[in-house]
C-alpha cells in the first residue's frame, strides 16, 4: 500500500485509511440493517480504500480525482445500505460493480456524446433491474434475464448499455465470479468491435450452458484439448461411435442457435 503514501483526496489522507476484516465487516453490515447509523459510518470508513483502488482505474480521463472519489462513496454507500447479508457472498464482491456502476453513470451523464433519449432510458432500467437482481440474487443477472426484467428483446439490452458506456481498459476488472476469479472486461468480447459478433457471442456462451455435462464434456476434450474420439470415449466409458453421434449432435445445435 506504499502507493498510497502522501496523497490527499476530499481531504483524506489515503495512507491513514484503515481496512477492517470482513468477519468485522459482516458484524458492522448487520447492525447497519437494523439502523445502528455509528456502524453504517463505521462500514463507509473502512471500506474506502476499496473506493479509491477502484477510482484509480478512472486516472487519465481528464476527471477530477476528488469527484470521482465522493461518486464512488455514493456507490459504496448503496452497497452498504442494499446488501443482503443473509446471502453467501463477500461484501466487496457484490460492492465493486456498484461504485463502478456510480462512477460510469457519473461519466456518461457528463460525456459529450449524444445518445438518443430512447436508448438512454433503456439503458438506466437496465442498470437498476441489474442493481435490485444483484441485491436479490447475490451475482451477476445474465443478458435474458435483464431482458426479461424489464421486458425488451435481449439485442436490444446489449446495444443500449454499450450506446451508453464509457471507453474503458481490456484489463479492467468487471466483478468477481462464483468461483472467486476476476472478470476482465477481455474476457467478456469478441475480437472486433461489431455489435453483431457480441451478441452472436453472448448467444454462444448461453445456448453452451445449457448442454448436458456430457456434451460439454465432449466438446472440452475434442476442442480444447484436441483428443481423438477414441480417447474421449475411453475417457467416459463409452463406445467411440456414441461420441461421433453426440458430438455430432451437439454441434448441431449449437449451430442452430
Amino acid at each position: 500500500m506504499a502507493g498510497y503514501a502522501k496523497v490527499t483526496i476530499c481531504g483524506i489522507n489515503t495512507s491513514e485509511i484503515k481496512t477492517i476484516s470482513e468477519k468485522e465487516k459482516l458484524r458492522l453490515l448487520k447492525l447497519s440493517k437494523n439502523g445502528n447509523k455509528t456502524a453504517r459510518e463505521s462500514l463507509i470508513k473502512g471500506n474506502l480504500r476499496l473506493v479509491l483502488s477502484i477510482v484509480q482505474r478512472f486516472v487519465g480521463r481528464g476527471e477530477n480525482m476528488d469527484d470521482l472519489f465522493q461518486i464512488g462513496c455514493i456507490g459504496l454507500i448503496k452497497a452498504i445500505d442494499n446488501f443482503d447479508t443473509t446471502q453467501n457472498v463477500r461484501f466487496s464482491t457484490y460492492a465493486v460493480p456498484m461504485i463502478i456502476g456510480e462512477i460510469r453513470r457519473y461519466l456518461r451523464d457528463n460525456s459529450a456524446l449524444k445518445v438518443s433519449r430512447s436508448m438512454k432510458d433503456t439503458a438506466y432500467h437496465a442498470m437498476k433491474a441489474r442493481e435490485n437482481f444483484i441485491s436479490e440474487n447475490g451475482k451477476e443477472p445474465t443478458i435474458e434475464e435483464l431482458a426479461s426484467a424489464i421486458g425488451v428483446k435481449k439485442e436490444t439490452i446489449v446495444l443500449s448499455l454499450e450506446s451508453v458506456s464509457c471507453p474503458i481498459s481490456l484489463n479492467e476488472p468487471v466483478f468477481l465470479d462464483n468461483s472467486g476469479d476476476t472478470v476482465y472486461v477481455m474476457d467478456q468480447v469478441g475480437d472486433k468491435n461489431d455489435d453483431i459478433q457480441w451478441i452472436n457471442a453472448i448467444t454462444l456462451k448461453q445456448e453452451i450452458q445449457k448442454l448436458t455435462p456430457r456434451e460439454k464434456a465432449i466438446l472440452r476434450s475434442r476442442f480444447l484439448k484436441g483428443k481423438t474420439q477414441t480417447e474421449v470415449a475411453n475417457e467416459l466409458k463409452i463406445s467411440q461411435a456414441q461420441v461421433s453421434r453426440i458430438e455430432k449432435s451437439t454441434l448441431k445445435k449449437i449451430k442452430e442457435c
